[in-house]
């Protein structure tokens, strides 16, 4: 049994009766492999600031990069590829694209994730008057919901 089957079948026992009223099963799949992305992203964060940075600024001789965003910057191709992974055999198993195709389309709307990020915590935070850690949350969920249509309805399709 491959690994993406092995997360397939733990999905498939935790899909228990009230989520499988409420929610359909690509969608629990999906936000499994989103909660397990994010762990792993804040485990690699951890890992990486603390002991490969080892929470000292970087200078790349153009620019100094402050500890936490050259942490940033290491984790995110790490979790790119772990969160396509998981989106292509795991949320969405039932896909016909290519994998390259499916990859540049999960990094445009991996982009278009991280600009409508930008542009509502912008919008919350300076032109609303919301607070940061509320307009965070608020970003969050949009932002989620953004990208389970985007998987859903582009990236990963089915034709």
């Amino acid at each position: 049994m491959t690994l993406y089957q092995r997360l397939n079948a733990i999905i498939d026992v935790l899909y228990v009766a009230p989520a499988r009223r409420v929610v359909p099963r690509e969608l629990f799949g999906y936000a499994v492999c989103g909660a397990t992305n994010m762990a792993l992203d804040t485990l690699w964060y951890y890992i990486i600031y603390h002991y490969i940075v080892a929470e000292r600024f970087i200078d790349l001789g153009v620019v100094v990069m402050s500890p936490h965003i050259a942490s940033l910057f290491v984790v995110f191709p790490i979790t790119f590829f772990t969160g396509f992974w998981l989106n292509r055999y795991v949320a969405f198993r039932a896909t016909e694209y290519s994998g390259l195709r499916q990859l540049v389309r999960y990094a445009l709307t991996v982009v278009g994730s991280v600009v409508l990020n930008y542009v509502c915590m912008k919008l919350f935070v300076e032109h609303l008057d919301i607070w940061p850690t509320p307009s965070k949350m608020l970003t969050t969920a949009i932002s989620a919901v953004y990208s389970f249509l985007a998987a859903k309805f582009y990236t990963f399709r089915r034709r």
